[in-house]
């Protein structure tokens, strides 16, 4: 394993004396006081460079603004409208804005984003969804939820519609005819399935 001689490079390794059980060397402070300073410079040239760039800024645009809307003068002052605090309230003119507001005829720009009749819409749609209804009292119609309407169909089953077998053909057309079968009857089409189940029923019909 390869060892670093001393005596080579001409420095003799510095002796430490831990009999105390402490460092006994002081602090060498120069190295803080020189951070300190260099801080503080560092702080101060960054708040002067800041400031100049602002004012220069500033400058430009007062320029600026000089130039599209002339000099200023006193009417063109800036004010600071902190001071005058918050506007007191009106009733009576909200009252007014109100009354003309229901008076504009439709159609009429929404007064907010539309979250509220978002909401609104949502609501009565919740209401006949998850709730029991007339639809015609007349005929017994009632709306039912459609959390029971969930289950009555998982339980029935969806109608089927009937297919209409005697509709009259349109002028130029013809009754279509498979006569032979499209398949080799491993992978049936619907046709083919539709027609095998006819089959059977009308079997099941004439044997009876």
């Amino acid at each position: 394993m390869p060892t670093h001689d001393h005596s080579e490079s001409g420095h003799e390794p510095e002796e430490v004396d831990v009999s105390k059980g402490y460092e006994a060397t002081d602090v060498k402070v120069s190295g803080i006081v020189v951070f300190i300073v260099s801080l503080s410079i560092f702080v101060v040239c960054s708040a002067v460079l800041s400031y100049g760039i602002g004012y220069a800024i500033f400058t430009h645009l007062a320029k600026e603004d000089a130039a599209d809307y002339g000099p200023r003068s006193r009417w063109t002052k800036t004010v600071d409208v902190r001071t005058l605090g918050d506007l007191a309230s009106n009733p009576e003119l909200q009252n007014k804005i109100a009354q003309t507001t229901e008076q504009f005829p439709q159609p009429r720009l929404q007064t907010d984003d539309g979250n509220q009749e978002i909401a609104d819409l949502h609501a009565k749609e919740d209401l006949l969804l998850e709730n029991y209804s007339w639809v015609d009292k007349s005929q017994g119609k009632v709306r039912i939820p459609i959390e029971r309407a969930i289950e009555l169909i998982a339980k029935q089953g969806l109608p089927v519609a009937q297919h209409a077998e005697g509709a009259a053909l349109l002028s130029g057309d013809s009754k279509v005819e498979v006569s032979a079968p499209l398949t080799s009857g491993f992978a049936r089409t619907g046709y083919e399935h539709d027609k095998a189940i006819l089959e059977a029923v009308e079997g099941r019909q004439a044997g009876k």
